[in-house]
């Protein structure tokens, strides 16, 4: 028997009753805060193409993090952005480079109570934009990268993060970074493995916010679009090098990709709602296309239900306000 004895709209009748129906919760300790630091900044720096993101100075940035506390996001993912770059992104393995002294910053602003997390990547400080260095064809060295990586990662714990973001997608980044922080005695700094990054069109405003020096594209080294068991396979070979937690990137246009990590990691999945999935609801919001508080909070609700224990998202500190007010 079904209608009349079945009546799924029961379950719908009020709001209290959705509360208790929802099989999917969205609470501030599930989003994690991407945020942007420019070296040289004497105030904070709009994104154009991502309105009411910034580029923050060193004020703006620890102030950012109180807030972050004081909401209960659960975390801060920093990005630096260098006055110099070079072949090798030098900058980024400087103990006072930017990121690293952002990092140190930002800790001592929160201490324990946000976990504090740093890109490990070089393409914000690379003069190429590439996230590893370069071959004598120009092509991105896989091997060489990593021992930069190893280098860059220990220098972030050593400023204080939490947690590392390897994001560069090299083969073998999370197993290398994993030895040069135990060799360091970083036994308890943790990863969260970029595991599953794919090549995408979304990737456009990031490039303004982090100032890319990038020609051509990343397809050699990140993930094809077409590929679905692909990103299983790299996520098996991460949580076999040692991953804490594992990642999917970017989030909107791989629904499907989260679902099955989901299904199969033994570890926390985190999912990165990007900055053109981003840019293109505020720019339909603010046409007056669609309502920007629900489309943003369905967003988000939508990729937590696909399977992400936690969601990076540019909209982090605003959705946590907006539980507050609930």
């Amino acid at each position: 028997m079904s209608f009349p004895l079945h009546r799924p709209r029961r379950l719908r009748t009020t709001p209290a009753m959705r509360r208790l129906s929802a099989e999917v919760t969205l609470e501030p300790q599930h989003l994690i805060l991407p945020a942007f630091i420019r070296e040289g900044l004497d105030e904070p720096n709009p994104i154009t193409s991502m309105p009411g993101v910034v580029q923050h100075t060193t004020d703006s940035l620890k102030r950012a993090a109180a807030e972050a506390v004081e909401l209960g996001l659960g975390g801060i993912m920093l990005f630096g952005i260098p006055a110099e770059r070079d072949a090798t992104g030098s900058a980024g393995l400087d103990p006072d480079g930017v990121l690293n002294r952002a990092i140190g910053d930002v800790r001592i602003e929160v201490g324990d109570e946000l976990v504090v997390m740093g890109d490990v990547c070089l393409d914000e400080f690379t003069d190429h934009g590439h996230c590893g260095v370069l071959d004598a064809q120009g092509a991105v060295d896989n091997d060489a990268t990593l021992e930069l990586y190893g280098r860059m990662a220990v220098a972030q714990a050593d400023a204080g993060a939490h947690m590392l973001g390897p994001s560069g997608m090299m083969d073998g980044q999370v197993g290398v970074i994993r030895q040069a922080l135990d060799a360091a005695g970083h036994h308890d700094v943790s990863i969260l493995a970029y595991a599953a990054k794919y090549a995408s069109a979304f990737y456009g405003p990031f490039r303004e916010a982090v100032d890319s020096q990038l020609t051509g594209d990343r397809r050699t080294y990140q993930m094809d679009a077409a590929n679905r068991r692909e990103a299983l396979h790299e996520v098996e070979l991460d949580l076999a090098e040692g991953a804490d937690m594992v990642m999917v990137k970017p989030a909107m246009s791989y629904m499907d990709i989260i679902a099955d990590v989901a299904a199969m990691s033994p570890v926390p999945v985190s999912a990165y709602q990007i900055s053109g999935e981003y840019a293109m609801i505020e720019a339909a919001a603010a046409n007056g296309w669609i309502d920007r508080r629900g489309a943003v909070l369905e967003s988000v609700l939508g990729i937590r239900r696909a399977g992400a224990d936690t969601v990076l998202t540019y909209w982090a500190s605003e959705i946590a306000a907006w539980l507050r007010e609930r």
